[in-house]
């Protein structure tokens, strides 16, 4: 099936054509980690995550690579905060975010690459910029010569006099230009009357020092997959400047354009309408979601917002969520256990289900319309649970089509809910009748039962509580 992927490049839609059929490569901008991952990281992961099942689906042999920033004025700022080293603060908040990711369920991963791993390639591409006089230096580090490169802003649509107009004047007199950016940041000397720890640094041509954060992640995608590679993603707000500086280093460094043939970003996200801040007091962590709710919930309320859509968050729409996981993880269960029939009509109805859903996929990644499939085999199914239609074959066919959709998904659980303590009382209660031949009270407990939102199955092994759809 021919995939279609919005390029943020030329803006528009274009057909998948990887650089190497035999290996696709992509690289989306992890975080950086002086803090815990907030519900941005999630909506970003959770898309990516998405894409590179997608793609394996597909039969992409697909390379992914995710950088962790852990050198940065923020984590340096967090460590003089709570008087650590900076390697303890990047550390620990790394090793929460695997933590998060785990939780997420976000596993198709290929490589996490720390930016303090790859110093030596970060030093040797400032070389180069430098060798090809795209760098140059003065006592505050290096910057990049940005008037030398014409093409910065083709990512952003903006040329050089928007830029320059917008431009923040820093304080270093000695740049050539407000505009261009720290490839590398000359050591301050220690504070000793403040008692602040040392920043990070590491010996180089230019003096002691630290990375600029641009270049840690072309001098990672370098070294990972060379000069030119197929997807690069990442949040809408580092098309500028984070994303424009990538290109301009790396295509000035090698001379190879594209750095990326499609540039992906998903949407901004909102708190209600507003942007999230710890100063509105709207910053929501992952794990302060995850108190409250599945997984599985999460995903699906991300999932249900097309990753170039904006996305609002709001506990009304989360709760929504839960409800729809809850009546699909209800017929999943119903389904597992359904009494059987002749049936025979599945085999036409789950073949258009599946080619439907992929197609979904197939435009940009559509996953509002590949749910809604699975909401629609969900609806036409159900009564004929109920009436003990499906033949076995059809119960496995849609069986094995909401496995195939939750390999792209990820968003049932792999367990089934379980019932309250006053339904497990009833059914109990309800078991009891029917054993007694009380089959009036019997049947008037499944009914209190229903009303609950639960249905008893009566098995081989038993009585069975399941979630209604």
């Amino acid at each position: 099936m021919e995939l279609r992927i919005y390029n943020t490049l030329t803006r528009q839609k274009e057909v998948f054509t990887p650089l190497d059929p035999k290996r696709v490569r992509m690289f989306v901008c992890g975080p950086t980690v002086y803090d815990l991952s907030h519900i941005g990281h999630a909506r970003t992961y959770i898309a990516f995550d998405m894409v590179a099942r997608v793609l394996r689906k597909f039969g992409y042999p697909l390379e992914y690579v995710v950088n962790i920033t852990d050198i940065d004025d923020k984590i340096i700022n967090r460590a003089n905060e709570t008087n650590k080293k900076f390697e303890e603060v990047a550390r620990e908040f790394e090793q929460d975010f695997y933590e998060d990711m785990a939780r997420l369920g976000i596993d198709s991963v290929s490589t996490y690459a720390r930016a303090s791993e790859f110093i030596p390639q970060i030093i040797a591409q400032i070389h180069t910029l430098e060798k090809r006089g795209y760098a140059y230096t003065t006592s505050s580090g290096v910057y990049f010569r940005v008037e030398k490169f014409p093409k910065y802003g083709a990512l952003s649509k903006q040329n050089l006099d928007d830029i320059r107009s917008g431009a923040r004047v820093e304080v270093d007199e000695e740049k050539e230009q407000p505009y261009d950016f720290v490839l590398w940041k000359a050591t301050k000397p220690f504070d000793a009357a403040q008692g602040k720890p040392g920043e990070p640094t590491w010996d180089s041509p230019w003096g002691p020092g630290r990375p600029g954060w641009h270049i840690e992640d072309t001098a990672i995608t370098y070294d990972r997959f060379g000069p030119q590679y197929d997807i690069h993603g990442g949040g809408i707000d580092l098309i500028f400047p984070h994303h424009e500086s990538e290109i301009a280093q790396n295509e000035a460094a090698y001379g190879i354009a594209p750095l990326a043939t499609f540039w992906m970003h998903s949407g901004h996200l909102n708190i209600k309408g507003e942007k999230m801040s710890k100063s509105l007091g709207n910053f929501i962590t992952i794990r302060d979601i995850l108190d409250q709710t599945s997984a599985e919930a999460l995903r699906l309320l991300v999932l249900q917002s097309h990753y170039r859509s904006p996305f609002d968050y709001d506990e009304a729409l989360l709760t929504q969520a839960e409800a729809s996981l809850e009546r699909l993880t209800g017929f999943r269960n119903r389904l597992e256990h359904a009494k059987t029939g002749r049936g025979g009509k599945m085999q036409r109805r789950v073949a258009e289900a599946q080619e439907t859903f992929d197609a979904a996929l197939a435009n940009d990644f559509d996953t509002p319309a590949a749910i809604a499939v699975v909401f629609d085999i969900v609806r036409d199914v159900n009564p004929m649970i109920e009436e003990g239609a499906l033949s076995p074959q059809d119960r496995d066919r849609v069986l094995g089509f909401l496995r195939e959709a939750d390999g792209v998904l990820g968003i049932i659980p792999g367990k089934q809910v379980s019932a309250p303590d006053d339904v497990i009382a009833l059914a109990e209660k309800r078991e009891e009748a029917r054993k007694a031949r009380e089959f009036e009270k019997s049947d008037t407990l499944r009914e209190q039962i229903r009303t609950m939102g639960w249905e008893v199955e009566d098995t081989d092994q038993g009585p069975r509580l399941v979630k209604r759809g």
